[in-house]
């Protein structure tokens, strides 16, 4: 029998609570799976959700719980099946593990899979720790030139590449007007995916300048703060026919109301946030006057090989957006400092390895 192995992992033991803590270090245990070693992390918004309310919509932390899911690795053992990964390769990971058996996956939705599992939700542990098991499906090679923190943004970048595909066939085309309310991290990669992808003129908005001041690097050719202006007037006057796509990127009922108002007769709301509640309302005279149409983003639907080649390309840079890192043992440093949106932070990573 083999001696059990530790391994360092930072777990979420309460609301704010944050520790480092010895754990079994996971072994192979089918000839799909790969074991890698977690090179660096991003802190993401959904993650966020869990340490300061314990729970994302329904789903509450069963506390201690293992976070994080914007990762990139190097392989460090590959199962006996495994032909498309060898030891030693830098990996971007998917965080969705789908069953690949039921309609939706049948059906080119595995992000919809009915039995899916996704790192640091649902009871499937996450990445901050030293090394993990993954599907080999689940990991994309990445070339040399882009560095680890790269690597791990492109699973952010790849929610937005999936939320421009989904706007193109709402109507999203060249010389488009465009909105995303909301520029965290998860709206800034929509602005470089649609910046990337369709020559647009995108309109952001934010609670938080320094985020703004991102955005405006990334190519967005108005920002408003909705603290100091009322920033619907504002693209109005630049807009007065009204955009036709809106992404909210926000999850807050006050930016969904942006977004409404922002879009002309026939145009999309592409709602990407996560909000808090589990209900949202819409003013449905107006929507139903306006012939308003609204989609739901879920999660990167096999976009990620797509993100890792517009980064690769030099057609997106994911450089502006990460402004902090961290030691794992600073996890909780990390974790507090995004909650509170403080010291100019977009993107904190977490460097493991």
């Amino acid at each position: 029998m083999q001696s059990e192995t530790i391994m360092k992992a930072v777990y979420l033991t309460g609301l704010r609570k944050m520790e480092l803590r010895d754990a079994p270090e996971p072994r192979l245990s089918a000839p799909q799976d790969v074991l890698l070693q977690v090179d660096t992390l991003g802190v993401c918004g959904s993650d966020v959700h869990y340490y300061t309310q314990g729970k994302i919509g329904p789903q509450a932390a069963p506390f201690p719980l293992l976070l994080g899911h914007e990762l990139a690795a190097t392989v460090l053992e590959a199962g006996s099946e495994v032909t498309r990964l060898h030891v030693g390769q830098r990996v971007a990971v998917d965080p969705l593990i789908p069953c690949g058996e039921c309609d939706q996956c049948r059906t080119g939705r595995k992000h919809t899979c009915r039995n899916q599992k996704f790192l640091g939700s649902s009871g499937q542990p996450g990445a901050l720790s030293e090394y993990l098991v993954m599907p080999a499906n689940c990991c994309s090679p990445v070339p040399d030139s882009l560095n680890d923190d790269e690597a791990a943004v492109v699973e952010p970048l790849s929610i937005g590449v999936y939320a421009a595909q989904m706007a193109h066939r709402a109507g999203l085309t060249n010389g488009a007007r465009v909105g995303i309310v909301g520029s965290g991290p998860i709206g800034l990669c929509t602005l470089l995916a649609v910046r990337a992808q369709t020559q647009a003129t995108v309109y952001v908005t934010d609670l938080v300048d320094h985020r703004l001041a991102v955005a405006r690097a990334c190519g967005a050719a108005w920002t408003g703060n909705p603290l100091r202006e009322d920033v619907v007037a504002g693209i109005q006057h630049q807009e007065p026919l009204g955009l036709d796509v809106v992404f909210e990127c926000a999850g807050e009922q006050a930016a969904i109301d942006q977004g409404i108002d922002l879009l002309k007769p026939g145009g999309a709301l592409l709602i990407i946030g996560i909000p808090e509640v589990e209900r949202i309302s819409f003013n449905i005279n107006f929507i139903r006057r306006n012939e308003l149409r609204i989609f739901n983003v879920r999660r990167q639907n096999e976009c990620v090989e797509r993100a890792i080649e517009l980064i690769s390309s030099g057609r997106v840079d994911v450089g502006p957006l990460v402004t902090h890192h961290f030691r794992l043992e600073e996890t909780a440093r990390a974790f507090e400092l995004v909650s509170t949106r403080s010291d100019g932070v977009v993107k904190a990573i977490i460097r493991i390895s």
